[in-house]
């Protein structure tokens, strides 16, 4: 059997969630192979053979320095009609969302999404994943063709050592050329800590009152290190940013601590990050859904809690 692992850059940086795909393929035994597409892909290849990640595939051109959609899924679909793996593994991320639906359609594949684990029965691939908001878990087999499968990030730990070997491939120009070219990329404001890969989140609910209320919860963030996320309600309401939403609508996350301020539970909420290792909730309603889920609960004012809770995470990290 043959992995395919697509390694996903951002401004030449590999993502973390790269790290837990090359893991989860490594634990199925399979034959690995690991793509890496940037403007200058060797030395991001030289990293992922130093983690494990087999035979890695360098492709570069100055057209791969970002992320396009169409460019990415051409070049991906020559080297799956070279190599013709079993499984090809993409992290769950928004790039990685928007290419496997475009892999799977072009190469015949079968696709599963959001897959919390993979095994193999009877010699198939078996994907399992969340379905209906979570109130059902859907087991995925491949089918013909390559099964694309798009990995839930911290599922997996990143793959830290390994062995592998770099192998610079070469594409048809051809393939580079398209509808749309990115010719810059700016770091939206308002938050540097990507949700699908951060291990702490703080989230803000309908509880602030108002956008007025939003840098409490802000502020707690910045204290604990960790990224700043949302309920729907409160980004409708255009008080946050959309990218910061959590949920059905927004982003899934699975970190070891999700901290949800002032957010009453309602399941589209849920549904975005149920499995987070530890959850803590603070609300001033008892009864909110969000403490039935809550590993450790706080009822009280969040413009009471927060501020305290803050300096005591300040005063910790000045010793």
């Amino acid at each position: 059997m043959k992995t395919l692992v697509i390694a996903l850059q951002k401004d030449g940086k590999l993502v973390a969630p790269t790290y837990e795909a090359i893991e989860a393929a490594k634990s199925l035994g399979s034959d690995l192979f690991t793509a890496v597409l940037a403007a200058d892909a060797g030395p991001l290849a030289s990293e992922l053979a130093s983690r494990g990640g087999g035979k890695v595939l360098a492709i570069s051109s100055p057209s791969l320095k970002y992320f396009v959609d169409d460019t990415y899924a051409r070049v991906l679909s020559s080297i799956i009609s070279k190599h013709k793996p079993d499984l090809v593994l993409c992290p769950a991320t928004f790039y990685g969302k928007a290419l496997a639906a475009r892999l799977a359609a072009m190469n015949g594949g079968r696709m599963a999404s959001d897959v919390t684990a993979l095994t193999v029965d009877g010699g198939r691939i078996v994907a399992t994943r969340p379905s209906h908001g979570g109130s059902v878990i859907a087991r995925v087999t491949a089918g013909s063709g390559p099964f694309v499968v798009t990995l839930r990030p911290k599922i997996y730990p990143e793959s830290k050592s390994g062995t592998g070997e770099v192998v610079a491939e070469t594409i048809d120009s051809s393939l580079l050329s398209g509808k749309t070219n990115v010719t810059d990329m700016k770091q939206e404001t308002g938050g540097t800590l990507n949700l699908a890969e951060a291990d702490v989140i703080v989230s803000a609910g309908r509880g602030v009152r108002g956008p007025d209320g939003v840098p409490v919860v802000e502020e707690l963030a910045k204290a604990m290190g960790a990224a700043f996320g949302a309920s729907r309600a409160i980004v409708d309401a255009g008080w946050v940013q959309y990218s910061h939403q959590v949920g059905q609508t927004g982003k899934t996350v699975n970190p070891k601590l999700y901290v949800a301020v002032g957010i009453s539970g309602a399941i589209q909420h849920l549904v975005g990050m149920q499995t987070s290792k530890t959850i803590v909730a603070i609300n001033k309603d008892k009864d909110a859904p969000i403490f039935s889920i809550a590993s450790y609960g706080i009822v009280g004012d969040l413009f009471e809690l927060l501020p305290a809770l803050t300096n005591k995470f300040r005063a910790e990290l000045k010793h």
